[in-house]
């Protein structure tokens, strides 16, 4: 595919922060670099501590303004936003794999998917509303409203560039609260686009702002200064630690959605090649490079043997390549450091008793970029790290156990709650290993959890707060309670 057009393109491709409604550079920048061959897409700036500062003060500004909107006119708002992001999806989406890597099919899928909750959420507005109250009080009456909680700053990850934004800042804007996002360094040129097209689209200054620089200056700024309200933010469980921390002090408000390690159950009466395809596809989405992907695979003994046999045809048909090659289904990880990091693991589980039945090595030589082979192992213990950690990469482990319950304790024995995967066809073991299941989604049957009209979030150390559907445009209001005295006095 040829790129020239689209990513020349100088009316798309940012690389300057976008402050208070203005494109704004700094004194120092950092290389985005395509890791499917490790060359530079660009420079972009990093406007450092007093760039976080401005925009926080814009933030604070424009949420004067957002917050006295009409909900239906911040409807007609990001109903242009979304208008514009899907005329421009295959913009996007080709940013999304110059950046990231993940096949441009996919991410696609992903404008797509991130579109819907912008869309969810433009209606949303105009159905936030309170309730009347009974007091017992005579003659009084007691009502709620929800109202914006204030500026929100944003921080998201690399693996999801546009939906990770669009998740977060479509519904916080159809409450009437303002944004600072900051996007991972690794990929802030697609958070970059989202802001053009948002300027695009109408928002009022300072409702609306991007910035990018190193987060040991920006950070402290978006967690610490008293303009902000709330923070949301998708990454690992140890910087969702940090940030808690950083909130405490001025006692804001925090969405965490965290790390994860979810099991993949398939029961003795699955459909073993549906759950194969299962495996296949929530497993090697984004190569692996997602929260809610499979990390452990616990399949019950006597259908063991049958199931890594479907599981083995499946991942042998599994292509890593370049993206934007047609024929690729799975793109290179986010960077080298993270091939090792799977290939550590790999290792480690294979000196553990565990065997390699597909894959299990980088390709970096053959491929010339940051790619890991799809792999499937067999076996090993639960006490390796490949299964008390996220693999974060297109490694697929599985592990055999006995009954019910010895499933639902492996699957619970984790700090993590996010997803979890469970194929069976015995409705009594749907009711009873969903309800065990100590994670905050339960796919039965199904591959993928998450939806724009559905609750997304997890529990223990996986997160705070749910995003999608009304709970999503909740968890950015403040909900008030008014009591009227004397009303027939």
């Amino acid at each position: 595919m040829d790129l020239s057009n689209r990513l020349n393109d100088p009316a798309l491709f940012k690389t300057q922060s976008y402050i208070n409604g203005e494109w704004v550079g700094g004194d120092a920048s950092f290389a985005v670099d395509n890791p499917a061959n490790r060359q530079t897409l660009a420079e972009v700036s990093d406007v450092g501590e007093a760039g976080a500062k401005a925009a926080v003060t814009a933030a604070a500004e424009g949420f004067r303004v957002w917050r006295k909107t009409s909900p239906f006119e911040r409807t007609r708002v990001l109903l242009k936003w979304l208008e514009l992001i899907q005329e421009h999806t295959d913009d996007l989406a080709t940013l999304i794999t110059a950046e990231m890597g993940k096949p441009w099919r996919e991410a696609k899928g992903e404008i797509a998917y991130g579109a819907g909750f912008v869309e969810w959420s433009a209606h949303e507005a105009a159905r936030i509303h309170g309730e009347t109250l009974p007091v017992p009080a005579p003659g009084a009456r007691g009502w709620t409203i929800r109202q914006p909680v204030g500026v929100v700053s944003c921080i998201t990850p690399w693996n999801f560039p546009a939906a990770m934004i669009t998740r977060k800042a479509a519904p916080a804007l159809a409450a009437g609260c303002s944004l600072v996002i900051k996007p991972a360094p690794e990929t802030p040129l697609t958070a970059l686009a989202l802001a053009e097209l948002a300027d695009r689209a109408g928002f009022p200054k300072g409702t609306f702002n991007v910035i990018c620089g190193d987060a040991a200056k920006l950070g402290p700024v978006m967690t610490g200064s008293p303009d902000v309200r709330m923070i949301g933010f998708t990454g690992s469980t140890e910087v969702g630690k940090l940030l808690m921390r950083q909130a405490a002090d001025g006692i804001k408000r925090v969405a965490l959605e965290l790390g994860g390690n979810a099991p993949f159950i398939v029961m003795d009466d699955a459909d073993l090649d549906a759950a194969a395809t299962g495996v296949a596809q929530a497993k090697f989405r984004s190569g692996g490079q997602t929260c809610v992907s499979p990390n452990r695979i616990i399949v019950q003994d006597s259908v063991a043997d049958a199931f890594i046999e479907r599981l083995e045809a499946k991942i042998s048909a599994v292509k890593a390549g370049d993206g934007f090659d047609t024929e690729s289904d799975i793109g290179p990880l986010i960077h080298d450091e993270a091939v090792e990091r799977v290939d550590a693991l790999v290792k480690q589980a294979v000196s553990g008793g565990a065997r390699i039945v597909v894959g299990g090595q980088p390709l970096a030589d053959e491929l010339g970029g940051s790619f890991y082979a799809p792999t499937l192992i067999d076996g090993g213990s639960f006490d390796l790290e490949i299964a008390r950690s996220e693999i974060f990469g297109p490694v697929a482990s599985v592990y055999r156990a006995k009954d019910e319950e010895q499933i639902l304790g492996l699957a619970n024995d984790t700090p993590y709650g996010l997803a979890a995967y469970l194929y069976t066809r015995d409705m009594g073991r749907v009711h009873r290993m969903s309800e065990g299941l100590d994670y905050g989604m339960i796919g039965v049957n199904a591959p993928m959890v998450g939806s724009a009209s559905t609750p997304f979030g997890g529990v223990k150390e996986s997160g705070i707060g749910r995003e999608g559907g009304k709970w999503g445009v909740e968890e950015f209001t403040e909900l008030k309670y008014v009591l009227l005295a004397g009303v027939n006095s």
